[in-house]
């Protein structure tokens, strides 16, 4: 933690009082900020910055990432422009020629655009021999050859492997690639990344790994941003022995590494049409299907509640929605619904009755536009609902899911603002929010910053919360915002002084 005076700073509101023009100063003390006003007095010794003018806002928070994924997927076989296996194969192929012999991941595929499902034959003719292990978009399915699907210890079949049996796996990938991609030092250049956006702070829902890993990451150089550990059910017995409760500093870090939520996927996604809904989709494969039974998601619940952990819980179907919330109110538990993508009305009037936060990650409302219109089309009016939940009270807070969405908290707040990411017209816009309302929603429920706030602040080039123009043109003045300077704890991590 660190001190300084920062002069001359335009701070943005946040909250419904008046926006005040007057540049001012803002001196932090020991991470946190002390005074706000004009002509601060300057102790002896103190660091000063001239902000110019410029912009100040909270640090900007991701409540949503799977950081070691996101660290290693510039290193993977990109995906996403692939529409039918064909076109995967082929760039299979293709990097088979570039690496011969080594394993291959690739990432971003989604079974909802292809016409058919593939088939693990098909990858066994282009790669009979070396490991292939294709992760969907939405992370909830793998596509593996035969030779990936013996090295990962997972049975033979011609099918995908999907979710739980996906995630339990997915810890083993290290077996075939190694750990470098998420090194200390991988971390690290990801946290230097993140800052050049004005991040501060992450949640980590990283599958592999746990708590203990965090010591010598940070040690060794992983430590510029906040970052907020969880746990899923099978390391909850780990974490309850070392007696970390939500919010303790993890052993041999500092108060910037802290042990977050519990986190249960209690739906699968709507890539794979595993979302639970109350209703069947519109293509005739089902409903969906919860992965736990009430009574299992009400015990992990119980446990949580006392042992100190808040619950994040993954809900993405209208029904998972609607289940989880019914376990929360019966357990008492704190904590949030994430991605809460499909919901009811009555469903966002108890997430505000309740004091649950609507996790949210605005920016898969661009890649999901398409898929819910084709299964989802009699409900696309309550899919991504951001105004019902804004205007019942509900807590929001933004993230990326990334690698599912990009790192970018501007891109997600350009999403909730114009709710298109292409020349199409907004996608119910009535669910839109104002630049203002995706800020506030972006900064860890921080709000404007003040005397008390966090010593986590971000220095812009221009306004955030400007109201000039279309949804259109906001949305794009929030896709370029340029970062000038970034503290974390009144720390510099990330400036262009």
């Amino acid at each position: 933690m660190r001190d300084l005076l920062l002069r001359n700073a335009r701070i943005v509101e946040l909250g419904t009082g008046p926006s005040v023009d007057t540049p001012l100063d803002v001196r932090v003390q020991d991470g946190t900020v002390a005074e706000v006003g004009l002509h601060l007095d300057r102790p002896a010794g103190l660091e000063e910055y001239d902000a110019a003018g410029r912009w100040l806002i909270p640090g900007l928070w991701d409540q949503h990432v799977h950081l070691g994924q996101w660290t290693v997927s510039s290193q993977r076989l990109d995906l996403a422009p692939t529409w039918s296996p064909e076109e995967a194969t082929a760039l299979v192929a293709e990097r088979l020629l570039e690496v011969p012999g080594e394993p291959i991941i690739g990432w971003g595929h989604r079974l909802s655009r292809w016409h058919r499902d593939p088939t693990v034959a098909e990858l066994d003719e282009v790669a009979p021999d070396t490991p292939v292990i294709l992760i969907s978009g939405d992370g909830h399915h793998a596509w593996l050859n035969t030779t990936a699907l013996i090295a990962l210890a997972l049975p033979v079949r011609d099918k995908v492997v999907f979710e739980r049996e996906w995630f339990a796996a997915y810890g083993r990938l290290v077996t075939l690639v190694g750990n470098d991609g998420t090194s200390p030092a991988a971390y690290e250049r990801t946290m230097e990344a993140a800052a050049a956006m004005g991040v501060t702070g992450i949640v980590d829902f990283e599958f592999s790994g746990d708590h203990h890993d965090w010591a010598e990451r940070f040690h060794e150089g992983a430590n510029l941003l906040r970052v907020r550990t969880a746990t899923y059910a099978d390391g909850l017995d780990a974490v309850i022995s070392a007696g970390l409760r939500t919010g303790d500093m993890l052993p041999d870090c500092d108060e910037r590494i802290t042990m977050g939520p519990l986190k249960i996927i209690s739906d699968g996604s709507l890539n794979t049409r595993t979302a639970w809904c109350c209703e069947p989709y519109a293509d005739g494969s089902g409903s969906g299907e919860p992965n736990q039974t009430d009574e299992e998601l009400h015990d992990l619940l119980k446990v949580a509640v006392g042992n100190g952990l808040e619950v994040a819980t993954h809900a993405i179907g209208d029904a998972a929605v609607h289940s989880a919330l019914l376990a929360y109110e019966a357990t008492g538990a704190a904590g949030s619904i994430e991605h809460a993508q499909l919901i009811r009305r009555e469903d966002v009037r108890r997430l505000a009755e309740l004091g649950i936060r609507a996790s949210v990650q605005p920016a898969h409302l661009l890649d999901d536009r398409d898929a819910t219109e084709r299964v989802w089309a009699d409900r696309a009016d309550r899919s991504f609902a951001l105004r019902w939940m804004l205007d019942e009270g509900v807590t929001l807070a933004f993230g990326s899911d990334a690698p599912v969405s990009p790192l970018d908290p501007w891109l997600a707040m350009a999403a909730a603002v114009h709710r298109s990411g292409d020349q199409r017209d907004p996608w119910h816009p009535e669910q839109a929010l104002t630049p203002r309302e995706t800020l506030a929603a972006s900064v860890d429920d921080q709000g404007t910053v003040r005397p008390g706030s966090r010593g986590d602040l971000v220095l812009l080039d221009s306004d955030p919360v400007d109201t000039a123009g279309s949804s259109l043109e906001k949305a794009d003045r929030l896709r370029d915002m340029h970062v000038h300077a970034t503290w974390v704890a009144g720390q510099l991590v990330y400036a262009e002084l």
